[in-house]
């Protein structure tokens, strides 16, 4: 497989997961600052010019949770998701579902309103409302989606990479996370974990 994605990106929630799971995958990094998302040789693998993109055996696949949910699938033995329980796989799709439609969505607002607005004026109220409404995600996540001490419980999911990923943007977003413990521990619990560690400087060394 080959995983394509970008530095300080969501990417690094599926790039976490493969880690997890043994995979065995290239990193393959896209240079945003020089518009390598945009060139034809990255369009002919995704024409929507984002990361992350997941080459596999059988086509490429896009979208954070749908990349998740086929590497707990994929390699069912690294136990990233219950597939004994669709209720509870069910829970695992909508929590990550609501971190990519709505968390991502709202954090986006503070770099790139042009998505949504063409006026400076309006452009720049969406970058002031970023600290309340990404603030008010992540408080709703801490008071009623976060079961503890991962985001489902006593099992580590592929919940806990992706949630993992975007609270480490809580500071540049205005919001303190020191408010919330939950997610502020967590975020400490998965620094410790070697998988995490490792995608991480993967993605750091391809920087310099």
């Amino acid at each position: 497989m080959k995983l394509f994605y970008a530095a300080h990106t969501c990417a690094l929630a599926s790039h976490i997961a493969l880690e997890e799971a043994g995979a065995e995958y290239v990193a393959i990094r896209i240079d945003f600052g020089a518009d390598e998302q945009r060139k034809p040789d990255y369009l002919a693998i995704n024409p929507k010019g984002h990361v992350p993109a997941l080459v596999t055996e059988l086509g490429v696949l896009t979208e954070t949770p749908a990349i998740l949910a086929f590497i707990a699938q994929s390699f069912p033995d690294a136990g990233l998701a219950p597939f004994d329980d669709p209720f509870s796989f069910a829970k695992i799709q909508s929590f990550n579902s609501y971190l990519c439609s709505t968390v991502h969505v709202a954090h986006a607002h503070r770099m790139r309103g042009y998505r949504w607005a063409d006026g400076q004026a309006a452009i720049e109220a969406m970058q002031r409302k970023v600290p309340q409404s990404v603030g008010s995600c992540f408080s709703l996540i801490e008071k009623e989606m976060f079961a503890g001490p991962w985001v489902m419980g006593a099992t580590y999911t592929v919940c806990d990479p992706y949630l993992f990923t975007l609270s480490q943007w809580l500071e540049a977003d205005g919001v303190d996370i020191h408010k919330m413990p939950k997610i502020s521990e967590h975020r400490l619990r998965m620094m410790g974990r070697p998988e995490v560690a490792r995608a991480i400087a993967m993605e750091t060394r391809s920087e310099v």
